[in-house]
């Protein structure tokens, strides 16, 4: 059963769906559903919220099934779907928004994508690496989540979505030169942040 459907592309698997097999949208979901929501996660900062866009980005791929073109690239229509999403999200949760501060216990591990591989820079004790790690990685996170709504955008197409370039460009609907850019500035501004929490947890030694 689904002899090679693990090898079959993304748009290969959408053909089949459209042609009624259930089991290659099943596919789809396996292979998107983390990415997607570790994406809207870092750009509406709820796990509730994260989870029902995440399924609302789904539920527009079934109903839009139709119209999805197999030359064109799976990723960039959901990641478009989703990120569309997440605009009108924040759109409507501006009046009212509040930084998250809290970060629920259950949703650690996915709601966490950045910065988990940081290198540690302290080997004294395996408790102390632990604490500096978790420390550094909250600073990360915070830092993403100060970033201009273009900037960060563009940092997690990037740096979670692992899309290229001229896929982010479709996606957020500029020129790939100014996704280039954005992505620079994002990142100098990263840069800028952790080098400043270096400085301060230098001075407290």
């Amino acid at each position: 059963m689904g002899g090679g459907r693990g090898n079959a592309t993304d748009e290969m698997l959408m053909v089949r769906y459209q042609r009624g097999d259930r089991d290659a949208f099943a596919e789809i979901v396996q292979r998107y559903k983390r990415p997607i929501y570790n994406f809207v996660y870092r750009q509406v900062r709820n796990p509730e919220t994260a989870e029902d866009v995440t399924q609302d980005a789904f539920l527009r791929v079934v109903q839009n099934a139709g119209e999805f073109k197999h030359e064109a690239r799976f990723s960039t229509w959901l990641y478009t779907i989703a990120r569309n999403l997440c605009v009108d999200h924040l759109r409507k949760a501006k009046h009212r928004r509040h930084p998250s501060l809290d970060q629920p216990a259950g949703g650690q591990s996915e709601g966490r994508p950045l910065g988990e591989s940081m290198p540690d820079p302290h080997h004294s004790s395996s408790v102390e690496r632990t604490a500096s790690g978790n420390q550094m990685r909250d600073h990360i996170v915070a830092a993403v989540d100060a970033l201009p709504d273009d900037q960060r955008e563009v940092f997690l197409l990037r740096e979670v979505g692992n899309l290229p370039f001229k896929e982010i460009a479709e996606v957020v609907g500029v020129g790939e030169n100014t996704v280039k850019s954005r992505m620079r500035y994002a990142l100098e501004r990263l840069k800028q942040a952790l080098s400043e929490f270096e400085e301060y947890a230098r001075a407290l030694r």
